[in-house]
């Protein structure tokens, strides 16, 4: 697939960024965005950050969202909120959940805003489920089909608690595809032994190193996925260009 993923805001603390409440919506929205756009691209799709940093209002933001949306020919747009108006910082026992709008229900976004509703309920939230907006600058101005993910509420302390970006975005991912990365697997460092020493080698000499190669690609877009896949488990890597 292409996609077009971003962040519906202004970074927190600056002119048309989004609700503030237990968490920022503006912090918030990135850090899922990043990580869905990261596992997409671990699975060969291709994306397009089409956030926007820099807007001098809301309305601009907007503007500028959709015309660098529209700069590419994507299957999907995907918007990434949260969102406001529980009013319940101390906490009932329930979420108040999770929501996706499309433009309608005609939208070829439809089936996977219900699957994405769907797999972020399973983690637990309630499911507020598809909404249909035709005022909604995004859904009404991008040229894709176009959905708008209202992850969970900022003001409910029972959907902060909850709450984990990486579980969020994993969600969201499986929406969409059907699945995620599989996870960065690891092995434990071998024990050097007597016979791997180097006879007469100094004390930095006498054991043997072995490197292990994850894997090669032809996109380099996805060894750069790799790469952070294996940085954010705390393993050194390097992307090496060879010639076959």
């Amino acid at each position: 697939m292409i996609v077009n993923v971003h962040a519906g805001h202004n970074p927190a603390g600056m002119i048309a960024c989004g609700a503030v409440g237990l968490i920022d919506e503006s912090t918030e929205n990135r850090r899922v965005k990043d990580e869905v756009m990261r596992q997409l691209k671990a699975l060969g799709h291709t994306v397009y950050d089409c956030t926007v940093n820099n807007g001098s209002s809301q309305g601009d933001v907007l503007k500028k969202i959709v015309e660098k949306c529209n700069a590419h020919k994507a299957d999907l747009d995907i918007s990434i909120h949260f969102n406001a108006g529980a009013n319940d910082k101390n906490g009932n026992g329930r979420t108040t959940g999770t929501e996706v709008f499309v433009h309608s229900a005609s939208s070829m976004a439809k089936e996977y805003a219900d699957k994405v509703c769907r797999e972020i309920s399973a983690l637990g939230f309630r499911n507020r489920g598809v909404k249909y907006s035709t005022t909604l600058y995004v859904l009404k101005n991008t040229k894709a089909p176009s959905m708008l993910i209202e992850c969970c509420f900022v003001d409910d302390k029972d959907d902060v608690k909850l709450y984990d970006y990486k579980k969020m975005a994993s969600a969201v991912v499986r929406g969409i595809v059907g699945k995620n990365p599989e996870p960065v697997k690891t092995e434990a460092t071998s024990e050097v032994k007597p016979q791997d020493k180097i006879p007469g080698g100094s004390a930095s000499e006498s054991k043997t190193l072995y490197r292990v190669q994850v894997g090669a690609y032809a996109d380099r877009s996805n060894a750069e996925a790799m790469k952070d896949r294996l940085g954010k488990a705390g393993i050194d890597a390097v992307i090496v260009q060879v010639s076959v």
